[in-house]
């Protein structure tokens, strides 16, 4: 399957009203919520008719941010849905990114700002010799949250590369629907975002969650959200991963899209397998962009060596970032092990605590890594020649610091502008 033939670009110099602002700073750390329901849902097929049946039964509000919407099937039924929305009263606030969107048409935005939709574009910018230059610092968070009752957050963008029936490209990932007090903190993470304000809980709300809490004697159905920003939070997911690696007992089980961790994360990793930790990773074997199975596999000589199981997806791209530690620890959400996630976009992803979700995410990833994959041998590991082995390291390490070193260039400040469609102008 195809897209549609795509009008011209909309995200680029148009009418702005009202003046352009910050994107919304979250100076907090969100805590465990209990008593949550959690389902992972896998693919396309799995997430768009639960994520768009939510929206249709949508009664006051519909965030959404996303860092990807093609003018496929999938973002025409999108379209229609928010328009419906926004004209039965329905207050829906869409964030896209700049980048990943920016192929849109005007006449598509257009007919979202027209029905009442408040839309807004993460860094704009237009293209320079028909290249967009804005690669950088990204809004790459996937969430939806619907009334403030149901929130979804993962990998999944709004394309139909997404659906099997797209073809050998089609992507493999993931994401949650979830239900419960920690949709509180996702939806107030939101609205901040969204360049809203967040709504204060009145006093029997937080004390109706405290007594949920205090009445929560074990782990399942715990969730917390972390997010990475470039202000006070952008080490908090690589982080959360540090800890979980250093305290894991028995098994490791990371599905990552595209993998190039810095040297701490890949010392936690070998230090849990050389305990006996059982520590499996499923990476691209067909993936999206080359680069990407280049730079993971400069990691694997170093991880086999200390007893790591590697496997390569290769029956299509894998576009999963979850990872699960023993029999109760998951997270899912929109970040890569890669310099660009942990070093310079904007991601989410949800900390679960649920010995059933992480027992079915680790029988979906079993079934993925035995009969989808190619178990890398330690003993075949390339290691080249002495020329091959320092290219390899130079690379490396260019790569690992690459964020640092352009976080030293100057460079304007990402800004989420609202999109107005200037009136009598052609939408085409």
């Amino acid at each position: 399957m195809s897209s549609a033939p795509l009008e011209k670009s909309a995200v680029e110099p148009v009418s702005i009203t009202p003046p352009v602002r910050e994107p919304g700073t979250v100076d907090v750390e969100y805590r465990w919520q209990g008593n949550n329901r959690i389902e992972l849902l896998e693919n396309g097929e799995e997430y768009f008719p639960r994520v768009f049946e939510a929206m249709r039964a949508a009664k006051s509000e519909i965030l959404l941010e996303t860092f990807i919407v093609f003018e496929d099937k999938v973002g025409k039924e999108l379209q229609e849905i928010l328009i419906d929305a926004a004209r039965r009263g329905v207050r829906t606030t869409v964030s896209l990114d700049g980048f990943g969107c920016g192929e849109l048409s005007t006449g598509y935005l257009a007919a979202l700002s027209e029905a009442g939709v408040h839309l807004q574009i993460f860094d704009p910018a237009p293209k320079h010799l028909g290249i967009r230059t804005n690669w950088f610092r990204r809004l790459h968070r996937k969430i939806v949250v619907v009334d403030g009752l149901i929130a979804f957050i993962g990998g999944i963008n709004f394309s139909g590369d997404h659906l099997a029936d797209f073809g050998p490209e089609a992507k493999q990932d993931y994401s949650v629907e979830i239900q419960g007090p920690a949709v509180a903190d996702i939806h107030h993470f939101a609205l901040l975002q969204s360049g809203r304000p967040g709504r204060a809980r009145f006093w029997w709300q937080r004390r109706r969650q405290r007594r949920a809490e205090m009445a929560f004697d074990d782990h399942d159905g715990q969730v917390r959200l972390v997010f990475r920003d470039n202000d006070r939070h952008h080490t908090d997911i690589e982080d959360v991963y540090l800890q979980v690696l250093r305290r894991a007992q028995r098994r490791v089980v990371i599905a990552n899209a595209y993998f190039f961790p810095g040297y701490r994360l890949l010392r936690e990793i070998r230090n849990a397998a050389r305990r006996g930790v059982e520590v499996r990773l499923i990476l691209q074997g067909q993936p999206d962009m080359l680069v990407a199975k280049l730079a993971a596999r400069m990691t694997y000589d170093y991880l086999l060596k200390a007893g790591v199981q590697i496997h390569e997806y290769c029956e299509r791209p894998l576009h999963g970032k979850v990872a699960l530690v023993d029999e109760e620890w998951s997270t899912v959400g929109s970040s890569n092990l890669d310099p660009l996630s942990l070093s310079l976009n904007l991601e989410a992803n949800v900390l679960i605590r649920d010995r059933a979700f992480n027992r079915h995410l680790f029988e979906r990833l079993e079934d993925l890594s035995h009969n989808h994959c190619k178990a890398m041998d330690a003993a075949k590991s390339p290691r080249g020649r002495i020329w091959h082995m320092t290219v390899g390291f130079l690379v490396f390490h260019f790569l690992r610091h690459f964020p640092a070193m352009a976080g030293w260039l100057p460079a304007h400040k990402p800004r989420l502008k609202p999109f107005t469609h200037a009136a009598g102008s052609d939408p085409s």
